[in-house]
């Protein structure tokens, strides 16, 4: 048996260990946000938190996350908007929406280490793909969230 701590609460699975932690969470738990991109650990789709850190859950096998604290998207508000999720809004970020799950788990991980950040430290942080290249309003919705709309460039 596999036990997890996801969004607060705990699940026992019957998976194998090297299963990867999105195919748990999609399939074994029902919790669809987290989004499958590449497999490769690359796009950043499928990014959740492990204790706090961004991650690519496609290719971290779920007996390495036994024990840590994971966070989906359904999971950083409590039933409440995140902050960077009501910037995301604001900023009309989606076009297909597909990697935005991924996009915003890493943008809230980001903020809660950099919480004032200059805008090449967005540039630089943000290394998940977007396949309609609405960078710039994931940027200004990141600036949004930190509270620091406008003045850098």
């Amino acid at each position: 048996m596999t036990e997890l701590t996801i969004n607060g609460r705990r699940h026992e699975l019957d998976v194998e260990g090297e299963m990867p932690l999105l195919w748990v969470l999609r399939d074994e738990l029902g919790l669809m946000g987290t989004k499958f991109g590449c497999g490769k650990g690359i796009c950043g789709a499928c990014t959740v938190h492990l204790d706090g850190q961004p991650i690519r859950s496609c290719v971290m096998p779920v007996s390495a996350v036994q024990g840590k604290t994971i966070t989906t998207i359904e999971g950083p508000g409590d039933d409440v908007l995140h902050a960077v999720q009501k910037a995301w809004i604001a900023e009309q970020v989606p076009q297909c929406g597909y990697c935005q799950p991924g996009q915003i788990m890493a943008a809230a991980a980001f903020l809660a280490a950099n919480p004032k950040p200059s805008d090449d430290e967005i540039r630089a942080s943000m290394a998940n793909l977007c396949r309609c290249g609405t960078y710039l309003r994931i940027f200004a919705a990141i600036r949004r969230a930190a509270g620091d709309i406008g003045g850098r460039s």
